[in-house]
């Protein structure tokens, strides 16, 4: 393998990620120091920042800013006041919430809806449709049928399999838009905006930081669910990290990340194994089993709700699914990594993916673009 930078493009940009254009490979023990050092330097560094944080959704929120007067914190304090409001409205998990509320009644009838509710359900159930089913509002009782079963150190059948497809699926839901109605044509259909909701909340504090001109900041929901505004520490955009999916303590690659959202899901951290077989926590709603064939995703996109979306769909996608889909979306941004078979390398796929957007972490060793 050529360690000669691609046509068109410096030997710094080879070394630090900035000429990626289709597909990036890391190659063991082929750097010296020297070219380690080198990517090292070129990483964006953070700079100091002020946080703050609030919990909602099972989840700390977090909002982190560059040092400033006070008054910005009291205008992003004010804009996180609202989290509780939305958790209320998507949660599932509280008699009381609204989503929660209408999945009890809307088999009965059509049930009118908060607009706000209404908006991210609609959200979802597009892009469930633009990804065939991958990222699926509906799959709320085959995360539950999941659980239950490893909980009692099993997996399901295909009887429970069947009978909760049945019950899954957006063709078993109406949304109407002009009455805010959601209804359910099949019995024991559920809403759950797992998938989503932590990005749509990300996405209306920005709203309200934008109302208030409130600017440069990244907030994130669990880490997993970002979204980022404007300048950091000399840099155009935010530094964020990208979690390696074989070695969880070591870093991939660095993302400046500005006025964009960003969500990553893989199978690395979360998984249990049954009489010796693997089982992701990514379950494929089409199937019903989990999904197979990607070790990660992080998705790039113009908000936190759809990244957030996204990395589930496009991981259960894989990879050409995923590649027709940004060729027909160029605003969103894909690192896709699948596992690597055996006696091959590492390879992470990137799509529509901007210059000078990734840096190589100096613990990788060597990029090569291919065409």
């Amino acid at each position: 393998m050529s360690e000669t930078p691609p046509p068109g493009s410096s030997r710094r940009d080879f070394l630090t990620g900035r000429a990626i254009r289709s597909e990036i490979e890391w190659v063991g023990e082929q750097i010296t120091d020297e070219l380690l050092g080198e990517m090292s330097r070129a990483a964006p560094q953070a700079g100091p920042t002020v946080r703050l944080g609030t919990r909602a959704m099972a989840t700390e929120f977090v909002a982190i800013l560059n040092p400033g007067p006070a008054e910005r914190f009291l205008d992003v304090s004010a804009a996180m006041e609202i989290l509780p409001e939305l958790e209320l409205e998507m949660t599932v998990y509280r008699a009381e919430g609204e989503l929660a509320r209408a999945n009890r009644a809307a088999a009965s009838s059509p049930v009118a809806v908060s607009p706000r509710l209404f908006d991210v359900l609609e959200l979802s159930m597009r892009l469930a449709e633009e990804t065939g089913g991958a990222c699926d509002p509906t799959s709320g009782p085959l995360i539950a049928l999941w659980k239950a079963c490893r909980n009692a150190q099993g997996i399901p059948d295909a009887a429970q399999l069947a009978e909760t497809l049945a019950a899954t699926g957006i063709d078993k839901v109406a949304l109407a838009r002009d009455a805010r109605t959601l209804h359910f044509r099949t019995p024991g259909v559920q809403m759950n905006l797992g998938g989503i909701g932590k990005g749509f909340a990300l996405d209306r504090v920005a709203e309200r930081l934008k109302v208030s001109e409130t600017n440069d900041w990244l907030l994130h929901g669990g880490k997993s669910s970002l979204l980022a505004s404007g300048q950091h520490a000399g840099r155009e955009g935010w530094p964020v990290g990208i979690r390696h999916p074989l070695f969880p303590n070591r870093r991939l690659g660095t993302i400046l990340l500005r006025d964009r959202g960003m969500s990553t899901s893989g199978s690395g951290a979360q998984f249990f194994r049954h009489e010796g077989k693997r089982y992701g926590h990514i379950l494929d709603p089409r199937t019903g089993m989990p999904a197979e064939g990607v070790l990660s995703v992080t998705v790039l996109a113009p908000t936190a709700a759809v990244a957030d979306a996204l990395s589930t769909g496009f991981f259960v996608m894989g990879l050409e699914k995923t590649r027709e889909y940004c060729d027909n979306h160029q605003e969103v941004t894909v690192l896709l990594t699948p596992p690597p078979t055996a006696g091959s390398i590492l390879k992470v796929h990137a799509f529509n993916l901007p210059e000078q957007t990734l840096y190589l972490s100096s613990e990788n060793e060597l990029i090569e673009e291919t065409e």
